[in-house]
């Protein structure tokens, strides 16, 4: 699900701002599947990517580290690249810092991304529901607020996905299949029997780039729920709503980061097609 903040300017008005672009980061390849639901929903609007791979992975850091490696991006977004808003594709970030954010830029549009288990309710019909993610994901105030808020609705059964985000990153197969079965095991039972799981929440952004390999143990039947096009969709609300807009051209995008670039251009070819 999305997380948002909107500064309300005029509709249907678009200025000089509505010309900057949008930025999107998250600590390494993961939030390309943001940016890939961001594309399809705003093909006008241009895009900076930031991916934090120098200083990834996030999900087994603590609070702190996150946190002041979200202000050093957002600040390089910011500064060097005047965005007119924010997306946070990043759970761990999003957990740790949105709030933070939040409150030092409150005149920015901006959206972050946390584990859609709403989502997950609404659609599960045995009421048991998986969610897998990074450790700081699961284990953050913010998820157990979420989880507590909805516990008596379902029943989740969370598992910390140490390492996969890592092997997604670097798209090492053999280890996204070896963690990808020891994770969905972890899970327990899947299926549309009382007892069993029958939707799983993906709450890593990097996560819907191993489905495949996710879904060949859960069987084909299992529901599963990323965030990127509720995000998509409140990113173009809350432009519209601040007379940002971006809504003819064709759009364009740039592709940053503090590790390797061969890796993410790779990586954007590979899943994105640019």
């Amino acid at each position: 699900m999305a997380e948002e903040n909107c500064h309300r300017g005029v509709q249907g008005h678009c200025g000089r701002g509505c010309l900057k672009p949008i930025g999107v980061f998250d600590s390494g390849v993961g939030g390309l599947s943001i940016l890939k639901a961001l594309r399809s929903q705003l093909p006008a609007e241009d895009f900076v990517y930031l991916a934090d791979a120098g200083f990834a992975p996030y999900g087994e850091r603590g609070d702190d580290y996150v946190i002041e490696r979200t202000r050093v991006v957002v600040d390089r977004l910011l500064r060097a690249h005047q965005v007119k808003a924010l997306v946070i594709a990043c759970n761990t970030a999003t957990a740790a810092a949105v709030h933070l954010v939040r409150a030092q830029y409150p005149g920015l549009p901006l959206v972050g991304v946390e584990p859609a288990l709403k989502p997950a309710v609404a659609l599960s019909k045995t009421r048991r529901i998986g969610v897998i993610g990074t450790r700081g994901t699961l284990t953050s105030a913010k998820v157990r607020t979420l989880h507590d808020s909805l516990k008596d609705q379902a029943d989740f059964v969370f598992v910390p996905c140490d390492g996969l985000a890592d092997a997604i990153q670097n798209d090492d197969a053999g280890q996204i299949t070896q963690l990808s079965a020891r994770y969905m095991q972890a899970l327990g039972s899947f299926g549309g029997e009382e007892g069993q799981i029958d939707t799983l929440v993906l709450g890593c952004t990097h996560y819907p780039f191993a489905q495949h390999y996710l879904a060949a143990h859960a069987g084909e039947n299992v529901k599963m729920i990323e965030t990127g096009e509720p995000v998509a969709r409140q990113t173009r609300r809350l432009l519209e709503a601040a007379g940002l807009l971006k809504a003819e051209g064709e759009g364009s995008v740039t592709l940053l980061t503090t590790g390797s670039q061969q890796a993410l251009e790779a990586a954007a070819r590979r899943w994105l097609g640019i």
